[in-house]
């Protein structure tokens, strides 16, 4: 866990409340924000800017897990959501809608700091992942860009594919821009003039 965390736990129950933030303050240094009232917990959640949400319900609603999944999503911060049992399919769904852990049978103070750090470790994976897959996304869509460039010049100036690459290498150094920034230029000049 990071040296200072922002924590908002949603519980209706007051008396939770105090175990639950007497276990987060002895786990480390935190700021425990707590909301009580369901009806617009996503709204509420947003105010706190959190980096943890710890969610302690009986039975979420379908409904709150939607509400959740649009300011607490997976890519906004971990949550961890405790209920007090098996819920049908809701496990499925809070996963769907980006819970980092899901916890049945409740809350216990003991409990609190293991799951509070799994649930950070697996948002941090989900989200490097992320990173990587959109990082590999762009580069194929680069590389696509570059080959229909390389398609054209080969085309305009009879030349081979090696040739056609050095020329858009040759002409993005000189411009001091990418390959794929020259690539998607011509791809597009060449859209325009079709």
């Amino acid at each position: 866990m990071k040296q200072h965390l922002t924590v908002v736990v949603v519980e209706q129950n007051q008396e939770r409340v105090f175990q639950i933030v007497d276990a987060l303050e002895e786990s480390g240094d935190v700021d425990v924000f707590v909301v009580s009232d369901v009806s617009g917990v996503a709204r509420q959640i947003a105010t706190h800017s959190p980096d943890v949400v710890l969610i302690d319900i009986d039975n979420p609603s379908r409904d709150m897990l939607e509400e959740l999944t649009v300011v607490s999503g997976p890519l906004e911060r971990p949550v961890a959501m405790f209920v007090s049992g098996a819920a049908g399919g809701l496990a499925k769904a809070a996963v769907e809608a980006g819970m980092s852990a899901y916890v049945v049978d409740g809350l216990q103070a003991d409990r609190i700091k293991p799951v509070m750090d799994i649930a950070i470790t697996r948002f941090q994976m989900l989200r490097q992942m992320r990173v990587e897959l959109e990082e590999t996304r762009r580069a194929l869509e680069e590389r696509k860009l570059i080959d229909r460039a390389k398609g054209l010049i080969m085309r305009a100036k009879g030349i081979q594919e090696d040739e056609a690459y050095a020329l858009l290498r040759k002409t993005a150094m000189n411009q001091n821009r990418r390959v794929a920034d020259v690539a998607e230029a011509l791809v597009t000049a060449s859209a325009l003039l079709s």
